[in-house]
């Protein structure tokens, strides 16, 4: 092979029109991402974009919008119990999952349905 896969550069997931704000409220202050300017030429599809780690997470609005209910980023977290917790103090329903050898992880779903996966490998 002449190319080299160096990783994700982005998620998008998709939401309704006029998500903005609910998307500002669970990712950038629920969840502590950092919002990111949208370049000019893509500020007119709506939506909002959030840096995760070296990653990027896009909320792009999409007509007739269907939550992902199988297909779902996940998200590496440090201290997972630290943010399940705040997750449920902020009223965001959380469901433990440990069918994986060697993780910690649990679902939850965004204000518009799309399923979330958090995961933590086990020590020891």
């Amino acid at each position: 092979m002449f190319y080299t896969m160096k990783g994700i550069d982005h998620i998008q997931l998709a939401a309704p029109a006029g998500c903005e704000e609910k998307a500002r409220t669970f990712f950038g202050s629920i969840l502590g991402m950092e919002e990111i300017e949208k370049p000019e030429s893509l500020k007119k599809n709506g939506g909002v974009w959030f840096r995760c780690g070296n990653q990027e997470l896009h909320i792009g609005v999409e007509e007739d919008f269907n939550p992902a209910r199988k297909a779902h980023p996940a998200f590496y977290i440090e201290y997972l119990q630290y943010l399940r917790d705040h997750l449920e103090k902020h009223d965001v329903q959380v469901k433990t999952d440990n069918r994986l050898p060697g993780y910690r992880r649990f679902y939850a779903t965004d204000p518009f349905g799309n399923r979330l996966e958090f995961l933590e490998k086990e020590v020891g």
